[in-house]
């Protein structure tokens, strides 16, 4: 479903230098799976996660998406190509703040070109716990409650892929299992593969499948490698 190959990210530094960000050979994801990627910060999880998404290009390499090579699209694309096939839940939640909670999760139909499923925008919202909350919009919504609206978006458009970039982190400690109960049930019922990453331990031995990125992440490797013969 989801294939990494030879993938890099680096930037240009002020000086002109290269920082480089991920060199991953190889990494592979089968539809419906779901993936924990744990890290130390600063290891390029998020970005290869908006790679993975096209939110950002990679320097090189591909990114095969249902046989779909998504680097070879122009912007224009990636945006309808995410919109249709992917959800996403940022860790800064990307709400309009003009709209309400209902409104935000029927935008994520919207914006694909489907028609809304208001039913579906409101069980989703119900399973977050929000049914007391579908006509308040972000600024009247506590920040835990904002990202459980993210959960409910990303998966209103039954997605082929869902990325989840530390969706625990800004709720709640009582709503944080609810959380992750939402994305792997719904996912699973819709086989959904499924991407999150997180710092959490209690989170990540939850999954079957719990990955490092420093041990498919060659910078890191490298950086790693540096460290320990200067020592």
């Amino acid at each position: 479903m989801l294939e990494l190959k030879n993938l890099k990210k680096s930037y240009t530094e002020p000086d002109g230098g290269e920082l480089p960000i991920l060199d991953i050979p190889g990494w592979n994801v089968d539809a419906g799976e779901q993936v924990v990627v744990v890290g130390a910060s600063g290891c390029g999880k998020t970005t290869m996660l908006h790679i993975i998404a096209g939110i950002l290009r990679p320097t090189a390499g591909h990114v095969l998406i249902d046989g779909w090579d998504t680097p070879l699209l122009n912007e224009a694309e990636r945006d309808q190509f995410r919109a249709r096939r992917i959800g996403y839940v940022f860790q800064t939640f990307n709400l309009l703040p003009g709209f309400t909670a209902y409104e935000n999760v029927l935008l994520g139909m919207t914006f694909a070109g489907d028609r809304n499923d208001k039913h579906r925008a409101k069980l989703l919202l119900e399973r977050v716990g929000l049914k007391h909350r579908l006509n308040h919009k972000p600024g009247q919504l506590s920040v835990g409650e904002q990202q459980r609206v993210s959960v409910a978006r990303a998966l209103a458009n039954k997605p082929k892929l869902v990325l989840a970039d530390e969706p625990t982190a800004n709720v709640d400690v009582g709503n944080q299992q609810q959380v992750i109960d939402m994305l792997r049930q719904t996912c699973e019922e819709e086989g959904v593969a499924l991407i999150l990453v997180t710092h959490s331990p209690d989170v990540a031995n939850q999954f079957q499948r719990v990955d490092r990125l420093s041990e498919v992440n060659l910078v890191v490797q490298r950086k790693q490698h540096a460290v320990t013969t200067s020592t």
